[in-house]
């Protein structure tokens, strides 16, 4: 079968997706035998009807199957994460060395800065000299020599979700979740991964913010990633406040800096939580984490890795040696002290978008230095003395319109309890 037309029709009709017509769609999505509107019409079909859950795995591989699959002989588990993106949220940065200094190897393919939330590789590209582009060869040399690289997907790896990406954004079909749960787990399974540990957020900076979806997305994911043949679990987490206390890319690089040194908070415990899944499905010893965290293995491997991406690793010893903006100023409450009841976490991400740390347009450039540290938490006292965050901004104007912006995010008033970091485990 050549033709897409009755793979549409069936997908329509709620007949589902069958393995065959997975592949005939992917590899038509990858060489352009199956056209724009065909495209258009089997996401229409997917997001109205479903796959099912076989389809949904049948599309998974297919979508994996459609480039290059990297193929590893290492002596440890090849394993990596993925997050459905949120505010604050640099835990690659510490997760990825730490997991290499456990033994392991982490091939992590990363992305860009997508809506309000911050992308990974744009954050490691504020660490002076820091290169993304690495080439196949160098990728599989340094993950083999160092334990892990954080790098952007080669045009080879999962050509049929580019695609069909571009082709969901196009049709109003994004929020499909058959081809969400396809879109992730294709690129990352192209990896080659033994496992997987996936972090699924909830709450007020999450894509997908109830509980519920959340809940849905991660159990999808899960079964999915089982069936194609990657051990996975998932965590369900919370994003009703930021992650770290800072947003911007240089701001949260010193962030997770911090943690590979020695500091706590939600950062901190987050990372060691992943870890810790991870290192468990992977069939390793998940009290290695916790050790070399505290040990300062974790933050040589990072080190190691900045250096190889040509990046300064000086950072790691002198964080100033990241980009600093040119006006840095506090958002004060002046009147009295209160605290914090609630974070419009989405607003707050915006606002590093609208100062410049990230875009609002495709190729728009970023400048590494704008964002907001020093972020106040849930149930915090907020005051004159103790400000609500820390503008890090290019102009007085830029901060001015932050400034008002970060009030609007805060609702202030009695002490709140801050909900569960983790919300939910969920496993095959």
């Amino acid at each position: 079968m050549s033709d897409p037309r009755p793979v549409i029709a069936a997908l329509r009709a709620g007949r589902g997706l069958d393995v065959d017509g997975a592949r005939l769609i992917a590899q038509g999505l990858a060489d352009g035998s199956v056209s724009d509107a065909q495209a258009g019409a089997f996401a229409m079909a997917a997001l109205l009807r479903g796959t099912g859950t076989e389809g949904r795995v049948a599309l998974t591989r297919a979508m994996r199957d459609s480039g290059a699959v990297l193929q590893w002989d290492l002596p440890g588990p090849v394993v990596d994460k993925h997050s459905t993106g949120g505010v604050g949220d640099v835990t690659s940065l510490v997760l990825a060395p730490l997991l290499a200094a456990c033994g392991c190897y982490v091939p992590m393919i990363s992305g860009r800065g997508l809506g309000h939330t911050g992308g990974t590789l744009d954050k490691l590209e504020a660490i002076p000299g820091f290169r993304c582009d690495l080439e196949g060869d160098t990728f599989r040399h340094t993950v083999a020599d160092i334990g892990c690289a954080i790098v952007a997907a080669g045009g080879d790896l999962a050509p049929a979700d580019k695609r069909l990406y571009a082709i969901r954004d196009e049709t109003a079909t994004v929020d499909s979740l058959d081809l969400i749960t396809a879109s992730i787990l294709s690129k990352k399974l192209a990896a080659g991964l033994d496992a997987l540990i996936l972090d699924v957020k909830a709450g007020s900076g999450a894509f997908i913010g109830g509980d519920e979806d959340a809940r849905a997305l991660a159990h999808a994911l899960v079964k999915t990633a089982n069936d194609a043949g990657c051990r996975t679990t998932a965590l369900i987490t919370d994003m009703d406040q930021p992650l770290a206390r800072a947003a911007g890319n240089a701001l949260e690089v010193a962030e997770a800096i911090a943690v590979l040194r020695g500091q706590g908070g939600a950062l901190r415990d987050l990372v060691l939580a992943l870890a810790e899944a991870c290192l468990t499905i992977a069939g390793e010893a998940p009290e290695a984490a916790r050790r070399a965290l505290d040990s300062g293995g974790a933050a040589e491997r990072f080190a190691r890795m900045v250096a190889a991406q040509g990046g300064d690793a000086g950072v790691l010893e002198e964080p100033r040696r990241l980009p600093r903006a040119s006006v840095i100023r506090p958002v004060v409450v002046p009147d009295r002290t209160t605290a914090v009841t609630a974070i419009d976490v989405t607003a707050l991400g915006h606002v590093v978008v609208a100062m410049g740390g990230g875009r609002r347009h495709a190729g728009d450039g970023i400048d590494p230095s704008v964002g907001l540290a020093k972020l106040a938490r849930l149930g915090e006292e907020v005051g004159p003395d103790r400000p609500l965050a820390m503008i890090h901004a290019r102009t007085e104007a830029d901060a001015d319109a932050a400034d008002a912006a970060v009030r609007a995010a805060y609702t202030l008033g009695h002490a709140a309890k801050p909900g569960a970091l983790i919300r939910e485990r969920i496993e095959p």
